[in-house]
């Protein structure tokens, strides 16, 4: 089958699809997000394991006092070397969280 139009090919079909897919996540999450306030605070979470475990301990610590956790982000991974390997991580992370009204 030949397609004649760009707009139409595979590869622009699929990027429109893509762009369609950011404008609909966009203006959904304006929509869920239009009136709240947030408010950031900043944790270092620690393990043993992984990052990915750090970064849970700090969360799941944080959401016993803290209430509408919403969203992190990552600002500085670090960790301990013992006999030359990871022994330790840190993560410290920004989490986001919603005022009440």
């Amino acid at each position: 089958m030949v397609v004649s139009s760009p707009a139409l090919q595979p590869r622009n079909c699929i990027a429109g699809l893509a762009s369609l897919r950011a404008v609909f996540t966009i203006s959904t999450r304006a929509n869920d997000m239009s009136n709240h306030i947030y408010k950031k605070i900043e944790l270092t979470g620690t393990s043993t394991t992984s990052i990915e475990d750090a970064v849970n301990n700090a969360i799941s610590r944080a959401a016993k006092t803290v209430k509408e956790l919403r969203w992190f982000e990552v600002i500085e991974t670090r960790g301990d070397i013992a006999e030359g390997k990871v022994s330790h991580w840190q993560v410290t992370i920004k989490v986001g969280f919603t005022l009440d009204d």
